[in-house]
């Protein structure tokens, strides 16, 4: 059991911060409503590199990988990321606009980075997510769910809902139904 979480200023306690640059301000007057479930391994499969730290803070090094040739450049966040461990890092406040969603849509509303808050999971599309992690994201929704009312359970959604055709994480490797029971069964 993961123990609850708090927000305080826009930043989750006791987890680990690193902040990026990668976000800027949401749009007067629109409010968190919407949590978006990512999953990403840099390089592609492999897996505790430490290397979504280094694309989220504008670190990567080109030559450290041929994939990293292809993406050293994107300007891109998540407001946290949970690893296979379990571990949070936040590297955007949750009042701020991160950089997750790109081209998006949901519920009637384009550019779901305006309203949404992005959570990465360490994993791919086709590998299972580790226990830790479900518990950590059950703590982060739970703290989410307490501090922004216009969030709910029913706007807990994937990437590849808000980008179907373009995204496809968190994948069918996520297990919905398991993460559902732990936001029913705790005490948000």
């Amino acid at each position: 059991m993961v123990a609850p979480l708090h927000i305080q200023a826009g930043w989750l306690t006791g987890v680990r911060r690193l902040p990026s640059p990668n976000c800027d301000a949401r749009p007067a007057g629109t409010a968190v409503d919407t949590l978006v479930v990512h999953g990403i391994t840099l390089p592609p499969g492999c897996f505790g590199h430490g290397q979504v730290d280094a694309l989220f803070s504008n670190r990567l090094a080109p030559a450290a990988h041929p994939f990293y040739r292809r993406i050293a450049d994107l300007r891109v966040s998540a407001h946290a990321l949970i690893e296979r461990t379990g571990r949070i890092t936040q590297y955007v406040g949750f009042h701020a606009r991160a950089w997750h969603a790109g081209r998006s849509h949901f519920d009637g509303r384009d550019a779901v980075n305006d309203f949404g808050v992005g959570v990465e999971l360490e994993g791919t599309d086709d590998c299972p997510y580790s226990p830790a992690q479900y518990r950590a994201l059950g703590a982060v929704a739970g703290a989410l769910l307490r501090a922004y009312p216009g969030l709910t359970p029913a706007r807990i959604v994937g990437h590849s809902d808000i980008a179907p055709g373009r995204k496809t994480d968190p994948g069918p490797a996520f297990d919905w139904a398991l993460f559902r029971r732990l936001l029913e069964s705790s005490c948000i």
